[in-house]
């Protein structure tokens, strides 16, 4: 968008491949629409679309129609496709160069791992759940028992398909829960967002797994498939939002708000970020009033995926709604449009 402005610009990108970044890899329709106005089809994705959500608590299991349509997608597909459409729409690229410390005293000033300096007039922070030396989240917003995330990848297979279809799961369990999708390819990404004492009793990632799939046979039934090691990330401040604006910095993605994955909505607030972040460039400059914007506009999505997250890490709440859920299917789609982000520019 930058490019299309004709803002100068720099895109520092530390990876000089594209890789498949940790993720729940589901794709609401908001987030579709997002990318179609960006010229980004989502058959471009996944021709295969996600149509349902289905539940899982206590034994229990409710399922309902999502309000519209999504998709799955590995987030090497989705990267590949946005960074060669930056590149397609005339951005300056430099890959292979980590950002080590930004310096925010004054104008940022931005220091690499090969002992540059750069000092814009603008930085968009996009470094995900990662934080950079010099603006870190506060250590507060990871609570007493923080939250890992865990990836687990499963190849594509007959009974997955059977099993899974064409749904999203959520798997909820004593202090975490599990969320399965399809991707492009057929294979299945699982995410795990778990707090840091369960992960601890149970010892390591693979003894967690087993336990996990003890007590939920449906998720030990589709953990049997796992064919790789999972891949982790620590301390994820779930329900964080960056409140506070400094003028030249715009913080997208998870350095803006933090949802909990059960929501589905990760990608959708870091595309909307870009897109809002950047149309503001363009038309104020570097502005400190729209990180606080931003803010109010998470404060619904991440608030309701908080609250839910709450009552899913104690499963007997969760388990006794179900029922409730399944015989009224519209409160899922309720629920759903809730934590998407809004449209608003």
């Amino acid at each position: 968008m930058l490019a299309r402005g004709g803002a100068p610009h720099l895109l520092v990108e530390r990876s000089r491949e594209t890789g498949d970044a940790l993720c729940g890899g589901f794709m609401s329709w908001r987030t579709l629409e997002t990318l179609g106005e960006l010229g980004i089809e989502a058959d471009a994705l996944n021709r295969e679309r996600v149509t349902r959500v289905r539940l899982f608590a206590g034994g229990r299991v409710a399922e309902a129609a999502l309000p519209k349509p999504a998709i799955g997608v590995s987030r090497h597909r989705l990267d590949t496709l946005l960074m060669a459409h930056a590149a397609a729409s005339g951005a300056t690229i430099e890959r292979g160069v980590a950002v080590r410390a930004i310096d925010t005293a004054g104008q940022p000033t931005v220091r690499t791992d090969d002992g540059a300096e750069i000092t814009p007039q603008a930085l968009f922070l996009a470094s995900g759940k990662h934080d950079v030396r010099g603006l870190p989240r506060p250590a507060s917003a990871r609570g007493d028992d923080p939250a890992l995330g865990l990836r687990i990848r499963f190849a594509a297979h007959p009974t997955l398909d059977r099993l899974v279809g064409d749904a999203i799961e959520l798997h909820l369990f004593d202090r975490g829960y599990a969320g399965l999708v399809r991707q492009e390819d057929g294979s299945m990404n699982v995410c795990l967002a778990v707090r840091r004492s369960r992960l601890h009793e149970a010892g390591d990632p693979v003894a967690l797994m087993a336990r996990l799939g003890e007590e939920l046979p449906s998720l030990g039934e589709r953990l049997g498939f796992a064919h790789a090691p999972a891949d982790a990330i620590a301390n994820v401040p779930y329900g964080w939002r960056e409140t506070h604006a400094h003028a030249g910095l715009f913080r997208l993605g998870d350095q803006a708000g933090v949802i909990p994955s059960l929501a589905g909505e990760g990608m959708g607030i870091a595309l909307a970020s870009g897109v809002s972040a950047a149309r503001a460039y363009l038309r104020d400059g570097p502005n400190a009033a729209w990180q606080q914007r931003f803010a109010r506009r998470l404060r619904r999505p991440i608030g309701v995926a908080d609250a839910i997250r709450a009552a899913a890490e104690h499963p007997r709440v969760p388990a006794a709604l179900l029922p409730a859920l399944a015989h009224a299917p519209f409160l899922t789609q309720i629920i759903a449009r809730a934590t998407r982000i809004s449209t608003a520019r």
